[in-house]
């Protein structure tokens, strides 16, 4: 014959009762989120400042040869500018979030992860994904060499559009800029992203603002979402 307890189990729950969230939760997720907001902020700074400089110099140089030529035309404009509209949105939403944020070698990323998780994925050492690894980061090693004396430089040279006597400043105020640069991110990115990233949200905020004043002055210019206005100024 058994007998039935009557102790009631410590873990149980009363009828009407709920389940307290156990301390210190609340932080953490506000932790979590302060986390999430300072990546947003840090990738502004630095990925996507990066990449949101570069058609400073690269509308210049691409209409500079028609400048020179004396034929600068309304077709050549809009036809670089949708150039780069496009250039950017593949570059962005096509290679990096549908592509490479999903291609990660156990949570690291980069060329040379990427060829080691192709690699893999074949079952052994392919020499052609090795030489494709090693011309992609021969190609990131030049652009990052490249990339930020031209960006610099750039975005200096506008003082030249205020005086013509700052133009001899022009080059050590851009390697003054550079050395300063490089001599912060020795001490980690983080550092560069947290500076940075406010600095390029005032920038992209500021020149979408101008831009959208801007747009009744010449509404043909929204035309460069056509991609057809680009493909014609290559042909």
């Amino acid at each position: 014959m058994t007998q039935h307890s009557d102790v009631s189990q410590p873990n149980a729950l009363k009828p009407g009762q709920t389940i307290k969230p156990l301390p210190g939760a609340d932080h953490d997720h506000a932790h979590e989120k302060g986390n999430l907001i300072s990546l947003v902020i840090g990738s502004i700074g630095v990925v996507y400042g990066d990449i949101g400089t570069s058609p400073l110099y690269a509308l210049r140089e691409s209409l500079s040869h028609s400048v020179k030529a004396d034929r600068l035309t309304e077709e050549a404009v809009i036809g670089s500018i949708s150039l780069l509209i496009f250039a950017l949105a593949f570059t962005v939403t096509i290679k990096y979030v549908l592509f490479l944020m999903r291609a990660d070698n156990r949570g690291e990323g980069g060329t040379l992860s990427l060829m080691a998780l192709a690699q893999s994925a074949l079952g052994g050492n392919s020499k052609f994904v090795f030489l494709m690894g090693v011309a992609g980061a021969a190609l990131f090693s030049g652009d990052a060499i490249i990339t930020p004396a031209i960006s610099v430089m750039s975005a200096i040279e506008g003082l030249e559009l205020v005086t013509d006597r700052l133009k001899e400043f022009v080059a050590p105020i851009t390697i003054t800029i550079l050395v300063t640069l490089f001599w912060v991110q020795s001490h980690g990115t983080a550092r560069v992203a947290a500076f940075f990233g406010p600095i390029m949200i005032i920038f992209f905020l500021t020149i979408a603002i101008l831009g959208a004043l801007h747009i009744p002055d010449a509404p043909q210019i929204l035309t460069a979402f056509d991609p057809r206005a680009g493909i014609s100024f290559l042909a």
